[in-house]
């Protein structure tokens, strides 16, 4: 049974890339969308929000308008969101793409009741184009939705297991916390959010689970209450 019936997934774009770091890698695309079929299965109520840095990141345009690059991002979560509903509904599992920017050839435009009643209904909602603003990170997109749509968890999937004291790729000595609390991860400094989103998860009680996604069955595992990465809380 799982543990969780209405969740975020938060997915970077880096992890879509796979091991090829640019683009969208298939079989990795595959593999996170079995496991998100497997979770819809049983019952677990799926929005997902998905980054761009697999095509572009704001920091990309070093002499650019800011507005202009984080617009540029937002287009690149676009494509990684048609990319899993394609992969999503030839699994089937009926999906709906909403964007914070409206192109309505493409997808719908965000609106939380109609969110909320895919949801209701067993669709997968994909929520792209972060808030629609610049500035703002898909990062706090995640925690923005979570709110809106009263997820009870957001699932942080990225390609570290967790979240360390210090950056593990660099220090091999860096420690794993099991669970920590959100201003512990203000005030140190880590990684996990920027701190956008993790006061605002803190200040609506929305804990977030962050897990690696280099075995994408730890959807499945923390969807269902397994111990597994860190809990921010």
């Amino acid at each position: 049974m799982p543990k969780y019936k209405r969740v975020i997934i938060k997915i970077s774009g880096e992890a879509l890339a796979g091991d090829k770091g640019f683009g969208l890698d298939e079989g990795t695309i595959n593999a996170i969308t079995d496991e998100i079929k497997k979770c819809t299965d049983i019952g677990v109520q799926i929005g997902i929000v998905c980054g761009g840095g697999n095509f572009w990141r704001g920091r990309m345009g070093q002499n650019m308008d800011r507005t202009r690059a984080d617009h540029m991002g937002m287009l690149a979560t676009v494509i990684n969101a048609l990319a899993l509903q394609d992969a999503l509904e030839q699994r089937g599992v009926p999906t709906r793409v909403q964007t914070a920017v409206e192109m309505r050839a493409m997808a719908e435009p965000y609106i939380r009741g109609r969110a909320i009643r895919h949801l209701e209904k067993s669709r997968v909602v994909i929520f792209a184009c972060g808030t629609g603003n610049p500035y703002f990170t898909t990062d706090t997109a995640a925690a923005l939705r979570a709110a809106e749509i009263d997820a009870d968890v957001i699932l942080l999937a990225k390609k570290v297991d967790g979240v360390y004291d210090s950056d593990p790729n660099i220090n091999s000595q860096a420690a794993k916390f099991d669970s920590i609390n959100y201003l512990d991860v203000i005030n140190r400094g880590l990684g996990v959010m920027d701190s956008t989103a993790t006061s605002l998860c803190m200040d609506n009680n929305i804990p977030i689970l962050v897990f690696g996604l280099d075995h994408p069955e730890n959807i499945t595992k923390a969807i269902r209450g397994e111990t597994i990465g860190t809990i921010v809380r």
